[in-house]
């Protein structure tokens, strides 16, 4: 009887070993921020002080040409599922137009992430944005849970549901599957609430609670960070630091990141900078301009000093060495022209506050508040110096254009200066060399297939009785391993009309449903300057035809045709 007990035993402890055995699979986390420009972090070319990203960087590896889907909500869609945002329901935004692709709500014919990592035994967290399902403000006392992230694979979650908001007080704030508000959290109340601090320290605090509860096993964590979308709030200290950085204006930034750019090697001599928008001599309120960029820029140090600070954890944790740490953006600078033009609200701050504070409990339930919690009216329009929690402005068109040098267009738009993102990799245990550059495209359809492949998962047919739509990307492991990645098929783009193909060297795009095919070389010309779709026709014509094949499989309409469709249904 003894030898069959323990022959059992050992058969018991061989099946059970993915999970309890000392597991050797990466960690994973992925590190987003919204609404920010390529050349805006220190390593590709930025004024901004980033040493934490840039250090990243320079232990691990930086793609050149990493691609989002031009806007926030897409891109999320994206990332969670590894198929392009349509085909996971997210076409547009969180709107339902009355088809499948556009139901603006993540479906069920796709997995996220952690929904494919989970069964292959990783712990899921995620702290951040979500805004892949509807947020309805007048539904708050009983919210449809059903499509959030602890419904959605992760096992814990703090963030909000909604893709935009005040810094200090976020409507739709949310931990686990109930709204709660900066004052009634008992699990996080620092001196003072401002949600890039609140993402980061939730994020330390899933690592150090892993330390303590499941040593030993894989985790992968999504952190989805606000900075630096609109509106422009920063911590004062933050924006002391960049106190009369922006005073001469645009040009002598600008300027600064082309010669960076050029000196790491991202801006060959051959390709011609997009001009630059905005004339500093015009500008009246030239005080108020550079503060919106001083603004902008503590953001980013922000959530570059959070960064720090999950690093800082994984270190304490001994999981550095054996962690993918991955941070990308989910679109190009903004151009919105968000809380800019005519003044609402007193030009300055009152001395004290003139409003009712809200209530512990009282939810925020709104994108633009009317006041902050303590009291303070809302403040937006020109001359309204951003920062403080009542205000409401963004950094405007012309700064989006420094932040997006050296490319063409903005978020919205398919243009490199809306799809191109750093992409910084760092994993000491699993990328071979330091400081390197992986220059073939890639795009965020891969990361689904990367996480698989490194965390060895099983990625579903099919799931809770619903047929999964294959993975779209390919995993990114061939390059930390510095060797050539095999996609074998373009890489397509498609929001709000604008449209693009990625096929090798070449890129053909359009802006706008109504827009003309524009045809670049993307080794010669990919600032997008000299269109050669008349020179090279049959190329042209190739690539438009592969984009209408590519759109006509994946369900996408002409931009504007949904509003038919949610008439007849």
């Amino acid at each position: 009887m003894k030898p069959l007990f323990f022959h059992a035993l050992l058969l018991v402890l061989a099946a059970l070993s993915p999970l309890t055995a000392a597991d050797d699979r990466p960690n994973i986390i992925l590190i987003m921020s919204d609404d920010m420009g390529y050349s805006d972090i220190g390593c590709y070319g930025g004024e901004i002080q980033t040493p934490v990203l840039d250090g990243l960087a320079a232990n691990g590896l930086r793609f050149t040409q990493f691609y989002n889907t031009a806007r926030c909500c897409p891109t999320r869609a994206t990332l969670l599922s590894g198929l392009y945002a349509h085909q996971a329901g997210v076409g547009h935004m969180m709107s339902d137009y009355g088809l499948p692709q556009y139901q603006g709500d993540l479906n069920r014919n796709c997995v996220t992430i952690a929904e494919a990592l989970k069964p292959a035994g990783y712990r899921t967290y995620m702290s951040g944005k979500w805004h892949v399902t509807p947020y309805k403000a007048k539904e708050v006392a009983n919210p449809d849970t059903s499509n959030w992230p602890l419904q959605r694979g992760f096992d814990r979650f703090y963030g909000t549901i909604h893709g935009a908001g005040s810094f200090f007080d976020p409507n739709s704030l949310t931990r686990g599957n109930r709204y709660i508000t900066p004052d009634n959290d008992p699990d996080y109340q620092p001196d003072t609430f401002y949600y890039t601090d609140a993402i980061s320290d939730n994020a330390v605090r899933y690592i150090k609670d892993h330390k303590r509860e499941a040593d030993g096993q894989p985790f992968f964590m999504y952190v989805s960070y606000t900075a630096a979308h609109w509106p422009m709030h920063a911590l004062p200290h933050d924006i002391a630091k960049y106190e009369g950085k922006y005073d001469g204006g645009y040009t002598p930034t600008r300027k600064a990141r082309i010669k960076k750019l050029k000196s790491l090697g991202l801006l060959p001599d051959h390709w011609d900078v997009v001009p630059q928008v905005g004339n500093w001599k015009d500008v009246k309120l030239k005080e108020w301009e550079a503060a919106c960029m001083e603004v902008y820029a503590a953001m980013v140090d922000n959530m570059d000093q959070g960064i720090g600070r999950i690093v800082g954890a994984l270190k304490a944790a001994g999981q550095l060495e054996n962690t993918l740490i991955l941070y990308f953006q989910d679109n190009g600078g903004c151009a919105e022209g968000f809380g800019r033009g005519k003044v609402t609200g007193p030009l300055k701050r009152p001395d004290k506050p003139t409003l009712p504070p809200m209530a512990k409990d009282e939810l925020q339930t709104q994108m633009i508040p009317p006041k902050s919690r303590d009291g303070y009216p809302l403040r937006r329009g020109d001359g309204i110096m951003p920062g403080p929690p009542e205000t409401e402005v963004g950094y405007g068109r012309n700064w989006a254009n420094v932040s997006n040098t050296p490319f063409r267009e903005y978020k919205h738009w398919v243009h490199e200066g809306g799809i191109s993102t750093p992409l910084i990799a760092h994993w000491p245990e699993g990328i071979k060399g330091q400081n390197r550059w992986f220059k073939t495209p890639a795009h965020l359809i891969d990361l689904m297939a990367t996480c698989v492949d490194l965390g060895k998962a099983k990625y579903p047919t099919r799931k809770n009785e619903k047929k999964i739509i294959p993975m779209e990307g390919i995993s990114l492991r061939p390059a930390f391993e510095n060797t050539a990645l095999k996609r074998g098929r373009p890489i397509y783009f498609e929001h709000e009309g604008n449209r693009a193909v990625r096929d090798g060297k070449w890129k053909l795009v359009a802006k706008g449903v109504r827009g003309a095919w524009e045809l670049y070389d993307m080794e010669q010309d990919r600032t997008e300057m000299h269109n050669l779709a008349t020179k090279h026709p049959e190329t042209t014509s190739r690539m438009v035809a592969q984009y209408e094949q590519w759109a006509k499989e994946r369900g996408v309409v002409p931009f504007g045709s949904w509003r038919k469709a949610r008439q007849k249904k």
